[in-house]
């Protein structure tokens, strides 16, 4: 699978590290107990179809970007990016 980095361009798969999925809210920050982390990060629905996702370009810019996969195909209809890539932030 390749996944099109906004600004690296398409890269493969390999280059990145998958960041969870971009649908469900997050329990709240400041909130201390296990059982609604654990939910969050365990306990999901297994969607068919389009579905957004978080992935880090790991191997690359660094930047974070949220992906429109489509989980019957892998077929990538969207990747944006999260905000400017890291390097750039960082003055690089």
């Amino acid at each position: 699978m390749r996944i099109p980095c906004p600004w690296c361009g398409p890269r493969d798969l390999s280059e990145f590290h998958y960041g969870g999925d971009a649908e469900t809210p997050r329990p709240p920050h400041e909130e201390t107990a296990a059982v609604p982390w654990f939910d969050h990060v365990y306990r999901h629905d297994n969607p068919r179809g389009a579905h957004r996702e978080y992935w880090q370009h790991s191997y690359g810019c660094r930047s974070w970007i949220l992906v429109t996969r489509d989980t019957l195909t892998h077929e990538i209809t969207a990747a944006e990016p999260m905000r400017r890539p890291a390097a750039a932030e960082s003055g690089r």
